[in-house]
C-alpha cells in the first residue's frame, strides 16, 4: 500500500498542485487525527501546566522553522515566488541547494520512522489479541498509502532526484514490517514514544502549512487544490475513525 501510495504520487503531471494540496490534507488529518491524540495518550504529564508532547509538538514546529531560515529556502520570503516560481531548489547555490535537499530527506526520513512506529503498533496489538491485531494493522494499511505519497512528495518537492525518491519511498515501505518483526526483542516505553509523536507532528504539521500548501497554491491558486486538500482531511478522519 505504501509502494501504490507513493507510485500515484509520480504520475501527477500537470496536476502537481492537486497533489501537493491532498498531501498536506493528508499531513494535516495525521497530525490532528493520529499522532497528537496518540502522543497525548501515551505521554500525559504535564511540564508548567502544558502537556510534554505538546511541548515537544511546539519543538517540533520551531526546530524546522529555524532549519529552513538558516538556509533561506522558506517559500514564504517576500519576492522569492517571483524569482524562483519552477521550485525550490531553482536558482540557489550548490550548498544551499545540498541544504534544502537535506530537509526533504530529513522530513521522509522521520515518515520512515513513523511508519516503524507504525509496525510497533501492529506488533504491540498482536501481543494484546489477534482480534485487536487485525483491526491495527487493517488501519495501518490504509494510512500507508498516505505514508507513501507524502514520503515520495517531500523528497521530490525539496529539490532531490527520483531515484532517492524511491529509494525512500521503498524504506518506508519495509519499515513497518521492520517495527513489527523488532516487537518480538522489545518495545519501546510509551512515555518516550508520546514524545518522539508530538515532536514530529510539529514537524509535519509546519511542513504542511508553511511549504506544501503555499507551493500547491502559487501556481495554481484554484478551487480544485482546496477541494483536494479537504479530501485529504477527510480521508484521514475516515481512516482513523475506522480504526
Amino acid at each position: 500500500m505504501t509502494l501504490i501510495g507513493g507510485f500515484a504520487a509520480q504520475r501527477t503531471g500537470d496536476r502537481r498542485h492537486l497533489v501537493l494540496g491532498l498531501a498536506a490534507g493528508l499531513m494535516l488529518g495525521v497530525v490532528a487525527f493520529d499522532l497528537l491524540p496518540e502522543a497525548l495518550e501515551q505521554a500525559p504529564q504535564e511540564v508548567h501546566g502544558v502537556p510534554a508532547a505538546l511541548l515537544m509538538f511546539a519543538a517540533g514546529f520551531l526546530a524546522i522553522h529555524v532549519v529552513e531560515r538558516s538556509v533561506a529556502i522558506h517559500r514564504g520570503h517576500e519576492g522569492e515566488y517571483a524569482a524562483h516560481s519552477h521550485g525550490h531548489a531553482h536558482g540557489h547555490g550548490p550548498g544551499e541547494r545540498q541544504r534544502e535537499q537535506g530537509v526533504g530527506i530529513a522530513a521522509a526520513s522521520a515518515l520512515v520512522l513513523h511508519s516503524v512506529m507504525d509496525g510497533f503498533a501492529i506488533g504491540a496489538a498482536f501481543q494484546a489479541g489477534t482480534t485487536v491485531g487485525t483491526v491495527v494493522a487493517i488501519a495501518v494499511v490504509a494510512h500507508d498509502f498516505a505514508d507513501g505519497f507524502n514520503t515520495y512528495t517531500l523528497t521530490r518537492l525539496y529539490g532531490n532526484n527520483r531515484r532517492r525518491a524511491l529509494a525512500l519511498l521503498f524504506a518506508d515501505a519495509l519499515a513497518p514490517v521492520t517495527g513489527a518483526g523488532i516487537t518480538l526483542l522489545f518495545t519501546i516505553p510509551e512515555q518516550l514514544l508520546g514524545l518522539y509523536l508530538g515532536f514530529f507532528g510539529g514537524f509535519l504539521m509546519y511542513l504542511a502549512t508553511s511549504d506544501i500548501l503555499p507551493e500547491a497554491h502559487s501556481p495554481h491558486p484554484s478551487k480544485g487544490t482546496l477541494v483536494c486538500t479537504l479530501l485529504g482531511v477527510g480521508f484521514m478522519w475516515l481512516v482513523v475513525g475506522l480504526a
